[in-house]
């Protein structure tokens, strides 16, 4: 069991490249395949923590190694989403890239103030994956971004804020942080309680 959380990380991390394949591919029924094997991906992301906190084997590496691949398994699937319907990508460029942005100075200010990426985990940023999943399904599955995609434009941009409230609050370098309030608790020397399912 205690190997169980790396191999769901490295299924997300494959199934992001998997996907961009398929998305390619002459399959039949590519778009409920995909659909299928994201929110699958999504399914490995919220069991690979809740099973290393379980077994005792939750650390520093395992969570920014599980941060990074998240990244990537995203990216796969925005790719996917080019690949399916690019007149959705490019209808809403702009807001596509100030989200871009917005997670790109996550790095800069994190390894400015602590030398490392950042690794909050925080429950905002959670809500951003379901709204994301919710999104891509919208877009993935029936070429369609409306208000699915305005939900996780809106919450990219709270979830990121809140992460940047984090960094400056936080007096060093410390993963999984529910919220700029418990940063704001931390700094000021006062413990925080994580919730066992999501920052335990």
């Amino acid at each position: 069991m205690k190997r169980v959380p790396v191999l769901l990380i490295g299924i997300r991390l494959l199934l992001g490249f998997v996907m961009i394949f398929i998305a390619n591919s002459n399959f039949a029924y590519v778009r409920m395949i995909l659909v299928s094997l994201m929110i699958f991906g999504l399914l490995t992301d919220i069991f690979d923590g809740i099973i290393a906190r379980k077994v005792g084997v939750s650390s520093e590496k395992l969570r920014r190694m599980d941060s990074q691949v998240d990244l990537v398994f995203w990216l796969c699937v925005g790719w996917c989403t080019w690949l399916l319907n690019p007149e959705i990508i490019i209808e809403h460029q702009f807001a596509i890239i100030s989200i871009f942005v917005m997670e790109g100075l996550t790095y800069v200010f994190s390894i400015l103030k602590f030398g490392k990426e950042t690794c909050t985990h925080a429950l905002l940023s959670k809500l951003w994956g379901v709204t994301l999943l919710i999104a891509f399904v919208s877009m993935i599955g029936f070429g369609h971004a409306g208000i699915p995609f305005f939900l996780a434009v809106f919450f990219g941009v709270i979830g990121h804020i809140d992460v940047y409230l984090i960094i400056c609050f936080l007096p060093k370098w410390t993963h999984d942080v529910p919220s700029s309030y418990h940063a704001y608790l931390i700094r000021d020397g006062k413990s925080i309680k994580r919730h066992k399912w999501f920052n335990g």
